[in-house]
């Protein structure tokens, strides 16, 4: 008998219960949202917590790096880095999937675009947090990026290889 979703057939009746989540992820229409939203509400809340932190502090940094963006407080920043995650967790897909055939001509580069937009939206969200344009908002994007590499680094050195 195939499985099919019509008829008679519930997920209620299902006994394995990871058969039920596997059916669930993908029969349900908000399946890419929950799975986007997933890094928010797993099992480790800490963790989740220490990146914004971490983000945070990249922000920080890389403002007082950068001349034409401006955040005026610490409680902006973690703001600004629980708008950053929330963005690219759900809008940043959204982008990629829609420009595939821009970010292959460009060899990829199309996705410093995308996240120079990202950092863009995010200022226009978040009182506080200023960039100056959108070659700002690109150097912005890259210098979190390093400064968020370093720090996650330093915060988890079991993963790195130790000679």
């Amino acid at each position: 008998m195939p499985l099919s979703l019509k008829g008679t057939l519930s997920f209620k009746h299902l006994k394995d219960e990871n058969l039920h989540h596997k059916l669930c992820e993908t029969s349900c229409p908000c399946a890419f949202v929950a799975r986007r939203l997933s890094i928010f509400v797993k099992n480790q809340p800490m963790k989740f917590l220490a990146q914004i932190i971490v983000s945070a502090l990249a922000v920080i940094i890389a403002s007082m790096i950068l001349p034409g963006v401006h955040v005026d407080n610490a409680l902006t920043a973690i703001i600004v880095a629980a708008v950053l995650a929330f963005l690219n967790a759900i809008v940043k897909p959204v982008l990629v999937i829609l420009t595939i055939p821009i970010t292959i001509f460009t060899m990829g580069f199309f996705l410093l675009v995308i996240n120079a937009l990202i950092i863009l939206l995010a200022a226009k969200i978040v009182d506080g947090f200023h960039v100056n344009g959108f070659w700002i908002a690109l150097l912005f994007s890259l210098l979190l990026t390093l400064v968020t590499a370093v720090f996650e680094s330093f915060a988890n050195p079991k993963d790195r290889n130790v000679r």
